[in-house]
């Protein structure tokens, strides 16, 4: 069993358009968070390691370099790529930045196009205008926004800096220019169950979105987030339940919305709990099994 038979995911609807493989290439920009800097806001979201936004980019390598290191650990040949800016906050810099940043990634040799990972709250019209013109000059281009939930005392109880309405308002401007928007959702979050999980992907739905991503949410070290789990004070989303919420979500899912990812694994050496949480496989495979005895992607719509 393969997931693509179940879910219309990112891998199947770009070789279905390429004619080809296509795989993302994780690039880090040297970017930071406005909601850590002062931007926006100061801590960063409490599921968000602290440790992580310390680290030094000083001898970082190019974005030439970076490109061609993620392509020898593929070690994939007949294959094309998507340069996607990652790490933390990737419109979060003055825009001749950006321009030049996102341009030497799209000249590089096999790739098609990129993805953009960020917050709903960072973002400005001359951005969305540049990749509007990337897209129009043949590039794949993907807008990533990070929301997580839909639900408002969530959000401000993870302290992420914005609320609903933020996102409501990126994608109202990121649509004006035709845009292709992922939602990152994060499965999990204190105090929530699979009603306000099904309320948010009704919401993001009825916002127009053409890809998703699920999470579930995990503690890694030096996050608020672990000193609340360390008091006893934090219940964490079982893979069972994790399973069982995910292969809803799909369900209504229409089928013209991609999947960019359904499982997320913590980064080797930061995950404290749940356990599970470090091999994104074990969930997978039962997401799998689930939705080939239960019915796959839009068979709920």
């Amino acid at each position: 069993m393969q997931l693509d038979h179940y879910v219309n995911t990112l891998g199947k609807s770009l070789k279905l358009k390429y004619g080809i493989r296509v795989r993302k290439l994780s690039l880090d920009g040297g970017f930071s968070c406005p909601n850590r800097d002062g931007t926006i806001g100061r801590g960063g979201c409490t599921f968000c390691s602290v440790e992580s936004f310390a680290e030094s980019l000083e001898h970082s390598p190019t974005i030439a370099q970076q490109i061609d290191l993620r392509k020898r650990e593929l070690k994939q040949r007949e294959i094309k790529y998507l340069a996607y800016f990652q790490s933390y906050t990737n419109t979060h810099a003055e825009f001749g930045y950006l321009k030049n940043l996102y341009e030497q990634a799209l000249k590089e040799k096999d790739i098609i196009g990129i993805c953009i990972g960020t917050r709903p709250d960072c973002l400005s019209e001359a951005v969305l205008q540049l990749l509007h013109e990337f897209n129009q000059h043949g590039k794949e281009v993907w807008l990533e926004l990070g929301l997580q939930t839909a639900n408002d005392n969530t959000l401000k109880k993870i302290n992420r800096g914005h609320d609903f309405y933020s996102y409501q308002q990126a994608v109202k401007a990121a649509k004006k220019y035709a845009l292709n928007i992922c939602c990152h959702l994060i499965l999990g979050l204190p105090g929530e169950t699979l009603t306000d999980y099904l309320h948010t992907h009704e919401q993001v739905l009825s916002c127009g979105v053409q890809g998703l991503k699920l999470h579930p949410l995990h503690v890694v070290k030096n996050s608020a987030m672990a000193r609340s789990w360390r008091f006893g004070r934090l219940d964490l989303i079982t893979q069972e339940q994790y399973v069982a919420a995910a292969v809803e979500l799909i369900q209504r899912t229409p089928l013209e919305v991609c999947y960019h990812r359904v499982s997320a694994q913590a980064r080797p050496g930061t995950l404290l709990a749940p356990i599970w949480c470090g091999n994104k496989w074990l969930p997978l495979v039962e997401i799998t099994r689930q939705l080939d005895t239960l019915g796959g992607q839009g068979c709920k719509v």
